[in-house]
């Protein structure tokens, strides 16, 4: 399993650097319109923090202090610094998958999620989950704002 999450979580990692990678108008990631209420680089700053709140503080023991707010009010990063950002989250995720212990994934997640306790295995699913649906929006994002 743990091969598998790797491989996974690399793929998307890789597609997310490529989404931010394919935005021709730097200007155009912080766009919003019609009934879209997040730009892609929120979305991105909200992954990066999200990746490194759930996997690297929980998981391989970092001193990441997520500010959530920011990942949705801050605005105008460059499209290097995003990147840079999402590669930095990149090495991390896949140096703590690596280190993670297999037994591991079968044991209580550190936190509760959503009040309920879950296991290692099932938050690194639902993180999966979270990370390509909101790459999935990015692309939706670039096809429609990017122009």
């Amino acid at each position: 399993m743990k091969s598998s999450l790797l491989q996974l979580y690399t793929r998307e990692l890789d597609r997310f650097a490529s989404e931010i990678e394919l935005y021709e108008h730097e200007v155009s990631l912080w766009k919003l319109a019609m009934n879209i209420s997040n730009s892609s680089g929120s979305l991105c700053l909200h992954l990066v923090g999200n990746l490194h709140h759930f996997i690297g503080k929980h998981l391989g023991n970092t001193d990441y202090v997520r500010q959530r707010d920011a990942e949705f009010s801050t605005t105008d990063v460059s499209k290097a610094i995003l990147l840079q950002e999402i590669d930095v989250a990149k090495q991390m995720v896949i140096t703590t998958l690596t280190n993670l212990p297999e037994g591991k994934l079968q044991e209580n997640y550190p936190i509760e999620k959503n009040g309920e306790t879950v296991t290692t295995e099932y938050m690194l699913l639902h993180l999966f989950w979270h990370l390509s649906y909101h790459v999935g929006q990015i692309n939706y994002h670039r096809r429609l704002l990017d122009s």
